[in-house]
């Protein structure tokens, strides 16, 4: 019995899954200060990010080779989930009293993006 059971899981598509993250690099504007970019971040997992299925940590280097960048660091429970969150955030967009728009708005006077990411974390 026990051989039979070892051959049928051998049999069954072991899926993997994995959590993703979204990765954006990004400098603060001259007048944002850590503290307002923060408080945006904070305000993005509240009103939008839990809804969403999306939450947001900031990281800020001690230590680097390039002390001016920071770096979003977005996680949702898969791909797919990002995915759908990202559809959502960019069909917001297109009403400018939106959660999400308003979000953005203040983003855009807070930063400039660099270069963003994608990656599985398993």
């Amino acid at each position: 019995m026990k051989i039979f059971v070892l051959t049928l899981l051998l049999f069954i598509p072991m899926t993997a899954s994995a959590e993703y993250l979204d990765v954006i690099e990004s400098k603060l504007v001259d007048g944002c200060s850590p503290d307002k970019y923060l408080k945006i971040v904070n305000d993005f997992n509240k009103e939008w990010g839990m809804k969403n299925g999306y939450t947001a940590k900031i990281a800020m280097p001690l230590q680097s080779s390039n002390l001016e960048s920071i770096f979003w660091l977005g996680t949702t429970k898969d791909a797919a989930s990002f995915g759908k969150a990202w559809d959502a955030w960019r069909d917001a967009m297109s009403d400018s009293n939106s959660v999400a728009a308003k979000l953005q708005a203040r983003l855009t006077q807070c930063d400039v993006n660099l270069a963003r990411r994608g990656y599985d974390l398993y």
